[in-house]
């Protein structure tokens, strides 16, 4: 760590000690409180990550690292770890997980590596491959998290096809539920596949959380312009009928 990196985060951490110590508001705060702030503070960044503003994910790592301060603080405070803990046991972390960078372990690849990664944790006591999986991930993430982590010990698909072969079998699956008209079969079926198509898209080596949030964000952009072209004509949207919004919707996609 250079000087005025060293000195920069220094003054950081006494920022906060300050604030902790003088702030009614941050003194107030617990881990339990923090929690969803921190949570949409990951939100912000994955925002800013997504549409590839470097100035906004400068700011929210900013933020990110306040919180991660913060966190370190209220543990200090109950006597339960120190912010050198933190980095004491993330650098002890990645030294041991990384034997092929610290010790004499052979990788081909960074398949290899995620596969060693895997092994290690189950070394450390983890009884299952999955557990390191968090339960409060949002759906997409966490299935293609659980997919990553069961192709570790080997439980994966051997290639697109047969993963799309998958695919059009739970599309089946779901038509033959709607014809029965029985919800919780619908529900169970939809689920099916859309884990069959997030592997897909893994098998693609495309992030189906960014997909769908740049899906997402198309769609606002084009009906917010579609309430503009809307507006310009002296009408909303509630006012048109279904064909004169397909014509917008359909104008708008050829500009």
């Amino acid at each position: 760590m250079s000087e005025t990196l060293e000195t920069s985060f220094l003054q950081l951490v006494k920022i906060m000690d300050e604030l902790r110590e003088k702030c009614p508001w941050d003194r107030k705060q617990t881990i339990q409180t923090l929690r969803s702030m921190t949570i949409e503070e990951t939100y912000e960044l994955a925002d800013a990550i997504i549409d590839e503003d470097w100035k906004g994910i400068k700011e929210e790592c900013g933020d990110m690292l306040l919180h991660i301060l913060f966190y370190a603080k209220i543990g200090s405070e109950q006597n339960q770890f120190s912010l050198q803990d933190v980095i004491e046991g993330i650098s002890e972390k990645l030294i041991k997980r990384h034997p092929h960078i610290y010790g004499d372990v052979k990788v081909n690849d960074d398949e290899d590596v995620k596969k060693n990664w895997e092994q290690i944790k189950l070394s450390e006591g983890k009884k299952s491959v999955l557990s390191g999986v968090p339960k409060t991930l949002p759906a997409v993430v966490k299935a293609t998290r659980i997919q990553k982590k069961a192709k570790q010990v080997g439980f994966e698909w051997e290639n697109k096809e047969d993963v799309w072969k998958k695919v059009d079998e739970e599309t089946n699956e779901l038509k033959d539920a709607v014809l029965s008209g029985n919800k919780d079969e619908m529900e169970n079926e939809l689920g099916d596949l859309m884990f069959s198509l997030i592997n897909y898209a893994r098998f693609l080596q495309i992030d189906a959380e960014t997909a769908l949030e740049r899906t997402n964000k198309k769609f606002i952009d084009r009906f917010t312009k579609m309430e503009s072209m809307a507006a310009d004509k002296g009408k909303q949207l509630a006012e048109m009928s279904l064909t004169e919004m397909d014509a917008l919707w359909n104008e708008i996609k050829k500009a």
